[in-house]
Protein backbone atom coordinates (compact mmCIF):
# COMPACT_ATOMS: atom_id res chain seq x y z
CA UNK A 1 0.00 0.00 0.00
CA UNK A 2 1.33 3.60 -1.10
CA UNK A 3 1.91 6.30 1.67
CA UNK A 4 -0.76 7.94 -0.53
CA UNK A 5 -3.34 5.62 0.02
CA UNK A 6 -2.10 5.46 3.49
CA UNK A 7 -2.49 9.08 3.89
CA UNK A 8 -5.52 9.71 2.31
CA UNK A 9 -7.12 6.96 4.67
CA UNK A 10 -6.20 8.99 7.62
CA UNK A 11 -7.34 11.92 6.27
CA UNK A 12 -10.82 10.35 5.46
CA UNK A 13 -10.53 8.88 8.99
CA UNK A 14 -10.53 12.80 10.65
CA UNK A 15 -12.33 14.43 8.19
CA UNK A 16 -15.33 11.96 8.64
CA UNK A 17 -15.02 12.37 12.63
CA UNK A 18 -15.96 15.68 12.20
CA UNK A 19 -19.17 15.93 14.26
CA UNK A 20 -21.49 17.75 12.79
CA UNK A 21 -24.31 17.56 14.63
CA UNK A 22 -22.69 17.75 18.13
CA UNK A 23 -20.89 21.10 16.41
CA UNK A 24 -24.71 22.16 15.00
CA UNK A 25 -26.51 21.63 18.71
CA UNK A 26 -23.39 23.53 20.44
CA UNK A 27 -23.46 26.21 18.25
CA UNK A 28 -27.85 26.90 17.94
CA UNK A 29 -28.44 25.26 21.37
CA UNK A 30 -25.02 25.75 23.49
CA UNK A 31 -26.41 21.87 24.55
CA UNK A 32 -24.32 18.95 24.32
CA UNK A 33 -26.48 16.07 21.78
CA UNK A 34 -24.68 13.13 23.60
CA UNK A 35 -26.78 14.23 27.12
CA UNK A 36 -30.27 14.76 24.99
CA UNK A 37 -32.47 11.83 23.31
CA UNK A 38 -30.75 8.45 22.07
CA UNK A 39 -27.49 10.34 23.01
CA UNK A 40 -26.27 9.60 19.19
CA UNK A 41 -24.68 12.60 17.42
CA UNK A 42 -26.55 12.60 14.28
CA UNK A 43 -29.06 14.07 12.37
CA UNK A 44 -32.85 12.37 13.61
CA UNK A 45 -31.28 12.86 17.44
CA UNK A 46 -30.33 17.17 16.09
CA UNK A 47 -34.07 17.30 14.92
CA UNK A 48 -35.18 15.90 17.87
CA UNK A 49 -33.25 18.66 20.22
CA UNK A 50 -33.79 21.39 17.48
CA UNK A 51 -35.41 21.62 14.44
CA UNK A 52 -36.07 19.85 11.16
CA UNK A 53 -34.16 22.76 9.24
CA UNK A 54 -30.96 22.18 10.62
CA UNK A 55 -30.74 18.77 9.73
CA UNK A 56 -30.57 19.64 5.95
CA UNK A 57 -26.96 21.14 6.25
CA UNK A 58 -25.93 18.28 8.68
CA UNK A 59 -26.87 15.51 6.13
CA UNK A 60 -25.25 17.01 3.31
CA UNK A 61 -21.93 17.12 5.17
CA UNK A 62 -22.21 13.50 6.25
CA UNK A 63 -22.87 12.90 2.47
CA UNK A 64 -20.06 14.47 1.69
CA UNK A 65 -17.62 12.80 4.25
CA UNK A 66 -18.02 9.60 2.30
CA UNK A 67 -18.73 10.93 -1.35
CA UNK A 68 -16.24 12.96 -1.17
CA UNK A 69 -13.40 11.34 0.16
CA UNK A 70 -14.15 8.53 -2.42
CA UNK A 71 -13.79 10.71 -4.90
CA UNK A 72 -10.39 12.44 -4.03
CA UNK A 73 -9.26 8.20 -4.61
CA UNK A 74 -11.03 8.26 -7.82
CA UNK A 75 -9.21 11.65 -9.11
CA UNK A 76 -5.90 10.04 -7.41
CA UNK A 77 -6.45 7.34 -9.76
CA UNK A 78 -6.61 4.86 -6.72
CA UNK A 79 -8.26 1.38 -7.24
CA UNK A 80 -11.58 0.20 -6.35
CA UNK A 81 -10.85 -1.43 -3.42
CA UNK A 82 -8.74 1.37 -2.40
CA UNK A 83 -11.39 3.86 -2.79
CA UNK A 84 -13.66 1.39 -0.67
CA UNK A 85 -10.93 1.78 1.98
CA UNK A 86 -10.80 5.05 2.05
CA UNK A 87 -14.96 5.32 2.20
CA UNK A 88 -14.70 2.81 4.98
CA UNK A 89 -12.34 5.29 6.44
CA UNK A 90 -14.85 7.72 6.68
CA UNK A 91 -17.32 5.80 8.10
CA UNK A 92 -15.17 4.91 11.13
CA UNK A 93 -14.08 8.31 11.43
CA UNK A 94 -18.22 9.52 11.73
CA UNK A 95 -18.77 6.25 14.79
CA UNK A 96 -15.75 6.66 16.61
CA UNK A 97 -14.97 10.43 15.99
CA UNK A 98 -11.36 10.71 17.86
CA UNK A 99 -12.81 14.42 18.38
CA UNK A 100 -15.65 12.69 20.67
CA UNK A 101 -13.61 10.54 22.75
CA UNK A 102 -14.65 7.83 19.90
CA UNK A 103 -18.33 7.84 20.11
CA UNK A 104 -20.44 9.59 18.02
CA UNK A 105 -23.51 8.36 15.22
CA UNK A 106 -24.78 5.69 13.32
CA UNK A 107 -22.78 6.52 10.32
CA UNK A 108 -25.41 5.32 7.41
CA UNK A 109 -25.48 8.88 5.57
CA UNK A 110 -22.15 8.86 5.14
CA UNK A 111 -22.17 4.64 4.09
CA UNK A 112 -25.19 6.08 1.78
CA UNK A 113 -22.75 8.93 0.00
CA UNK A 114 -20.34 5.76 -0.48
CA UNK A 115 -22.75 3.56 -1.85
CA UNK A 116 -24.25 6.35 -4.39
CA UNK A 117 -20.35 7.66 -5.59
CA UNK A 118 -18.28 4.36 -5.57
CA UNK A 119 -19.75 2.15 -8.47
CA UNK A 120 -20.49 4.84 -10.42
CA UNK A 121 -17.15 6.14 -10.51
CA UNK A 122 -15.49 2.65 -11.18
CA UNK A 123 -18.18 1.66 -14.28
CA UNK A 124 -21.55 0.04 -12.35
CA UNK A 125 -24.58 1.24 -11.74
CA UNK A 126 -25.75 1.70 -7.76
CA UNK A 127 -28.30 -1.07 -8.55
CA UNK A 128 -27.71 -2.14 -5.22
CA UNK A 129 -28.11 0.76 -3.55
CA UNK A 130 -30.93 0.66 -5.47
CA UNK A 131 -32.44 -1.97 -4.01
CA UNK A 132 -31.60 -1.47 -0.89
CA UNK A 133 -33.50 1.77 -0.31
CA UNK A 134 -36.52 -0.35 -1.67
CA UNK A 135 -35.71 -2.50 1.36
CA UNK A 136 -35.39 0.26 3.44
CA UNK A 137 -38.99 1.69 2.28
CA UNK A 138 -41.05 -1.68 2.79
CA UNK A 139 -39.18 -1.76 6.16
CA UNK A 140 -40.73 1.17 7.30
CA UNK A 141 -43.87 0.38 5.96
CA UNK A 142 -44.42 -2.63 7.45
CA UNK A 143 -42.61 -1.96 11.14
CA UNK A 144 -43.51 1.63 11.34
CA UNK A 145 -39.55 1.90 11.87
CA UNK A 146 -36.55 2.79 10.11
CA UNK A 147 -33.96 0.58 11.42
CA UNK A 148 -35.06 -2.82 10.66
CA UNK A 149 -35.15 -2.09 7.32
CA UNK A 150 -32.04 -0.06 7.17
CA UNK A 151 -30.30 -3.70 8.66
CA UNK A 152 -31.96 -5.81 5.99
CA UNK A 153 -30.96 -2.83 3.13
CA UNK A 154 -27.28 -3.10 3.95
CA UNK A 155 -27.36 -6.78 4.75
CA UNK A 156 -28.56 -6.75 0.52
CA UNK A 157 -26.00 -4.71 -0.71
CA UNK A 158 -23.27 -6.83 -1.23
CA UNK A 159 -25.71 -9.89 -1.56
CA UNK A 160 -26.97 -7.80 -4.48
CA UNK A 161 -23.42 -6.95 -5.49
CA UNK A 162 -22.31 -11.09 -5.87
CA UNK A 163 -25.81 -11.33 -7.91
CA UNK A 164 -25.09 -8.89 -10.22
CA UNK A 165 -21.28 -10.29 -10.63
CA UNK A 166 -19.52 -6.74 -9.94
CA UNK A 167 -16.09 -6.74 -8.32
CA UNK A 168 -15.54 -8.72 -5.07
CA UNK A 169 -13.50 -5.85 -3.91
CA UNK A 170 -17.15 -3.55 -3.87
CA UNK A 171 -18.67 -6.63 -2.24
CA UNK A 172 -16.39 -6.60 -0.02
CA UNK A 173 -16.44 -3.15 0.80
CA UNK A 174 -20.60 -3.24 1.02
CA UNK A 175 -19.79 -5.95 3.63
CA UNK A 176 -17.59 -4.03 5.78
CA UNK A 177 -20.53 -1.01 5.56
CA UNK A 178 -22.78 -3.84 7.23
CA UNK A 179 -20.58 -5.06 10.18
CA UNK A 180 -19.92 -1.32 10.77
CA UNK A 181 -23.50 -0.79 11.57
CA UNK A 182 -23.88 -4.16 13.39
CA UNK A 183 -21.17 -3.04 15.77
CA UNK A 184 -22.02 0.35 15.96
CA UNK A 185 -25.78 -0.79 17.10
CA UNK A 186 -24.34 -3.44 19.39
CA UNK A 187 -21.65 -0.84 21.36
CA UNK A 188 -23.90 2.41 21.31
CA UNK A 189 -24.25 3.86 24.66
CA UNK A 190 -26.19 2.25 27.46
CA UNK A 191 -29.20 4.75 28.01
CA UNK A 192 -30.36 3.36 31.41
CA UNK A 193 -30.77 0.10 33.35
CA UNK A 194 -33.59 -2.42 31.99
CA UNK A 195 -33.81 -5.24 34.50
CA UNK A 196 -36.75 -6.93 32.91
CA UNK A 197 -34.47 -7.78 29.76
CA UNK A 198 -31.63 -9.91 29.59
CA UNK A 199 -28.33 -8.83 28.18
CA UNK A 200 -28.93 -11.23 25.29
CA UNK A 201 -32.79 -9.51 24.46
CA UNK A 202 -31.19 -5.89 24.98
CA UNK A 203 -28.28 -6.84 22.12
CA UNK A 204 -31.21 -8.29 20.04
CA UNK A 205 -33.04 -5.36 20.34
CA UNK A 206 -30.03 -3.08 19.15
CA UNK A 207 -29.39 -5.05 16.29
CA UNK A 208 -33.02 -5.45 15.23
CA UNK A 209 -34.19 -1.55 16.42
CA UNK A 210 -31.30 0.13 17.27
CA UNK A 211 -32.81 0.83 20.77
CA UNK A 212 -32.86 -1.14 23.83
CA UNK A 213 -36.66 -1.61 24.27
CA UNK A 214 -38.07 -2.89 21.41
CA UNK A 215 -41.33 -0.54 22.13
CA UNK A 216 -40.84 2.48 20.87
CA UNK A 217 -43.52 4.31 22.63
CA UNK A 218 -41.79 2.99 25.82
CA UNK A 219 -38.29 3.93 24.87
CA UNK A 220 -39.40 7.37 24.06
CA UNK A 221 -41.26 7.45 27.38
CA UNK A 222 -37.77 6.44 28.62
CA UNK A 223 -35.66 8.89 26.76
CA UNK A 224 -38.26 11.92 27.50
CA UNK A 225 -37.85 10.73 31.55
CA UNK A 226 -33.72 10.92 31.07
CA UNK A 227 -33.47 14.43 29.10
CA UNK A 228 -37.03 15.89 29.39
CA UNK A 229 -38.43 17.70 26.57
CA UNK A 230 -36.37 18.61 23.84
CA UNK A 231 -34.54 22.20 24.08
CA UNK A 232 -34.61 21.87 27.84
CA UNK A 233 -31.00 20.91 29.65
CA UNK A 234 -31.03 17.63 31.77
CA UNK A 235 -31.03 17.48 35.34
CA UNK A 236 -27.32 16.97 35.48
CA UNK A 237 -26.58 19.80 33.23
CA UNK A 238 -29.09 22.51 35.91
CA UNK A 239 -26.77 21.02 38.63
CA UNK A 240 -24.33 22.07 36.72
CA UNK A 241 -25.20 25.60 35.82
CA UNK A 242 -26.76 26.35 39.21
CA UNK A 243 -23.20 24.68 40.60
Amino acid sequence: MSIEVILLILASYLFGSVPAAYLAARWLKGMDLRKYGTGNIGASNLVAATSKRWAVPVIVFDLVKGAGMVWAGWLLDFTLAQQAAVGVAAIAGHNWSVFLRFSSGRGIITTLGIALVLPPLNGYWPFALGIACLIVLVGVFITRSTAPGVLVGLASLPLTSLALREPLSLALAYIAMFLIAVLRRLTAQRIARIESLSRGQILLNRLLFDREIRDKKAWMDLLLSRTGPPGCPPDSEIKEKKG
